[in-house]
């Protein structure tokens, strides 16, 4: 035969108890203050790309965080919808004259008009190899034909800027 025992004293505290019970003196013997979690710095910097061209050093390009520039998504997709019109002949290849580097607008001038239609953005896939920098592979259908473009962006001197294009045939 058993016997139950009651102890009018203990109260058992579930977490349907009122939260005024948890402040009991006995549960905080063991807390240990939680630690404010600080977002980790950035622990690669990326090296611009200068494609060989030299600066003085007050005027050499400064690499900048992805932290304090605009989403580059979206940034991406408005280039790429951009880059795909002037190909086709239908935009002034001028406005992605600041949105890239040098050599690389230069490049993309000789290929302007060429495509017959304006392609249309299927998907992106994108990654972030070092802070300020993105790698984006997007697949672009035209017609019955899917190609895929490449675009490389670095954040330098406070925006993101084109390093690397390529639409592949």
């Amino acid at each position: 035969m058993t016997t139950a025992y009651t102890f009018p004293s203990v109260k058992i505290i579930s977490s349907t108890t009122p939260s005024d019970l948890w402040s009991h003196p006995t549960l905080d013997l063991f807390l240990s203050p939680i630690p404010i979690q600080r977002p980790q710095e950035a622990l690669l910097f990326s090296t611009p790309s200068t494609f060989g061209e030299s600066f003085d050093e007050d005027d050499r390009p400064i690499p900048t965080s992805a932290a304090t520039l605009p989403d580059i998504r979206i940034w991406t997709m408005s280039f790429a919808i951009s880059a795909l019109e002037i190909l086709a002949g239908r935009r002034q290849p001028a406005q992605l004259a600041m949105r890239c580097h040098p050599i690389i607008y230069r490049e993309f001038l000789l290929r302007v008009g060429r495509e017959k239609e304006i392609g249309r953005i299927r998907k992106i896939h994108q990654d972030q190899p070092l802070d300020g920098i993105c790698e984006s592979v997007l697949t672009v259908r035209f017609g019955e034909r899917v190609r895929p473009m490449v675009i490389r962006t670095e954040g330098i001197n406070g925006q993101w800027l084109c390093t690397a294009l390529n639409l592949m045939s």
